[in-house]
């Protein structure tokens, strides 16, 4: 049987003070003839990562509207997970695909993953491509299937996405950040897609408001000075994440700006063997400085201590080469905190350049627009402003519980 993941409690009628009492209340209103529905999320890991993040919140919330909602996570190998990194990597552009051999295991473990998948579904939500072929092993499981895309397919190796739109075709229906990652192979099917941003818990120990005094507190457990500049960049050890290029833009920072601080903060996730690979690549291109703490969560570093760097930073960072949508920018916007992002994935959708933040092609880009916000406080105090409204408007979880529901609806018609 796949894992159950345990979950918390969790109240639309929290969210209320932030979204308003007219969102909260058309949340349930298009929630009652789905009450008792039951809905199985199915995802790679349970930590580690955006998707895991967002189940934590979307699950309880999809209970407390009355759905019997539950999140299950798959079984794998080692071997198996790196050749799931491998795919997710080239099915965002790398040239290296799978082997025979590889895609031989990813069935493999797909089909003994169907077997394991118990009961009976109203709608089935099969998150990414590791257990995609969950619905062609256990459709009897399921009324509704749903597949839903985490990544940006919107220029994939061929090979590995010619393998995987049959797999896609299958699902009554399919779930984007943004046209632009729907692969434009899928054809006919389009009719089953569906583009819904991801959101981030307001509520959330990662994101609950916190004091600049606890904030600082916490910083200087970690080596960093609350009273000089910190620039802060959160995600993966990744490659695509480009920290090796956010080390080069603080060192032209630095050569400016001597007091500067660079936080680079990062969750190890059980489905990324990759990533440890490119943490100590990240730490060896640190060379010994002492003003880059490069951190995760083996050191200790949980939600609230990103909580408490991105809500120290004089300027939040992700300057990502590729993005399915960029969680941590949304996560800086809400803390008000002015944010530059690499322009791409789904991180123009959150930061209008200029207005809610900065979008940057390069290192250079990066370095110059960090010079310019440390130098205007003023500036850097309406972009923090401009960006936590249009996070509250656009990326918070009422929003996306409403979208979910919505979809339900429209597929138990």
């Amino acid at each position: 049987m796949l894992q159950e993941v345990a979950l918390g409690q969790k109240s639309l009628t929290d969210y209320t003070h932030i979204v308003g009492k007219e969102t909260t209340e058309r949340i349930r209103e298009l929630a009652e003839p789905l009450k008792g529905k039951r809905v199985l999320h199915v995802s790679a890991t349970a930590f580690g990562g955006g998707v895991s993040e967002i189940l934590y919140t979307i699950v309880p919330l999809m209970r407390d509207i009355g759905l019997d909602a539950h999140w299950h996570v798959i079984f794998g190998k080692e071997e198996f997970f790196n050749a799931t990194k491998l795919l997710h990597n080239s099915l965002q552009g790398a040239e290296e695909t799978l082997s025979d051999e590889q895609w031989k295991l990813f069935d493999e473990i797909n089909q003994m993953n169907a077997e394991g998948l118990q009961g009976e579904w109203d709608a089935v939500i099969v998150h990414d491509p590791q257990p995609i072929g969950l619905r062609r092993g256990a459709s009897d499981q399921g009324k509704n299937w749903i597949w839903r895309c985490h990544i940006d397919l919107s220029t994939p190796n061929p090979a590995p996405i010619e393998r995987l739109l049959p797999l896609i075709e299958e699902y009554d229906a399919s779930v984007w950040h943004l046209p632009e990652y729907v692969p434009a192979e899928m054809g006919a099917h389009r009719d089953a897609v569906n583009i819904i941003p991801p959101a981030i818990d307001p509520l959330s120990p990662k994101n609950m408001a916190f004091s600049p005094e606890d904030a600082a507190f916490v910083c200087r457990q970690f080596g960093i000075d609350p009273d000089r500049p910190l620039l802060t960049q959160v995600s993966r050890f990744d490659p695509w994440k480009d920290p090796l290029g956010v080390i080069d833009a603080y060192r032209r920072i630095k050569a400016e700006a001597p007091d500067v601080q660079l936080a680079l903060v990062g969750s190890m996730a059980t489905d990324d063997p990759e990533g440890w690979d490119f943490f100590q690549k990240t730490f060896e291109y640190a060379d010994g400085d002492p003003d880059i703490k490069i951190l995760n969560n083996l050191n200790n570093v949980g939600a609230i201590e990103v909580n408490a760097f991105q809500s120290q930073s004089d300027v939040c960072l992700q300057k990502s080469i590729r993005e399915g949508f960029g969680l941590t920018v949304t996560e800086a916007l809400w803390k008000g905190r002015p944010t530059i992002g690499g322009n791409v994935g789904g991180i123009p959708l959150q930061i209008t350049d200029g207005e809610t933040g900065f979008l940057v092609d390069s290192s250079e880009q990066c370095a110059q627009r960090c010079l310019e916000i440390l130098a205007d406080p003023e500036l850097g105090k309406r972009l923090g402003r401009a960006g936590k409204e249009h996070a509250r408007k656009e990326f918070l979880s009422p929003r996306l519980l409403r979208d979910w529901v919505e979809l339900l609806a429209e597929l138990d018609t």
